[in-house]
């Protein structure tokens, strides 16, 4: 996996970095923390600049948000929650998740578009509640953009300093991250055959 995230940057450089970000924010098939790292090993070699990895994982991290922005406000709480009731185990959305990320959005307001951009498993889902909310267009964006810019710049930043040795990280990442992604796998397949639709509220 490692491999095909520095040959899709290789081949196609800062778009391909937004698009990766973007893939991970709508629906995470590789997370954030082997993308950007991995550009930052990049930098190191002298193949990208840090500050365009950074811009463009912020930049796909936006992109990703909007989606999900454009679902909270379009469909409202209500219905979002009873499609999660009815199909979320599909995507691994559930009524709880939803529910916590609103409980975030409610007490912090916009900060928790910020804060939450730094935290997993709730990074992507503010943005519906936000967008259920109707907050404005352009707060959410600048709100979205610092934290993602924050979260991205971090992880390029730490491929970057481990420089060299991030060649003998690799060699054990390939096959980590498949094994991660074999897990993923499993706990989603589990997750879809045992989970319940939960009664509506």
């Amino acid at each position: 996996m490692a491999n095909w995230v520095i040959s899709t940057i290789q081949t196609t450089g800062f778009w391909g970095i937004i698009f990766l970000m973007f893939l991970e924010n709508v629906f995470p098939p590789i997370p954030s923390e082997v993308i950007m790292p991995l550009a930052g090993f990049m930098v190191a070699e002298g193949k990208q600049k840090l500050i365009s990895v950074i811009i463009a994982g912020t930049a796909g991290s936006v992109l990703g948000a909007l989606p999900l922005y454009y679902a909270g406000s379009f469909l409202g709480e209500e219905r979002l929650k009873a499609w999660a009731d009815k199909h979320g185990r599909w995507l691994t959305v559930s009524r709880d998740e939803l529910e916590k990320a609103k409980s975030w959005f409610d007490q912090y307001g916009r900060l928790a578009v910020l804060v939450c951009r730094l935290v997993p498993g709730i990074r992507s889902l503010i943005s519906i509640p936000a967008g259920v909310a109707n907050m404005n267009l352009a707060s959410f964006l600048l709100y979205t953009a610092i934290g993602a810019a924050i979260w991205t710049g971090l992880l390029a930043y730490a491929g970057y300093i481990l420089g060299a040795k991030f060649e003998k990280v690799g060699e054990y990442l390939n096959p980590a991250s498949y094994m991660v992604l074999a897990m993923i796998f499993i706990i989603y397949v589990r997750r879809v055959f045992t989970s319940r639709k939960t009664p509506a509220s």
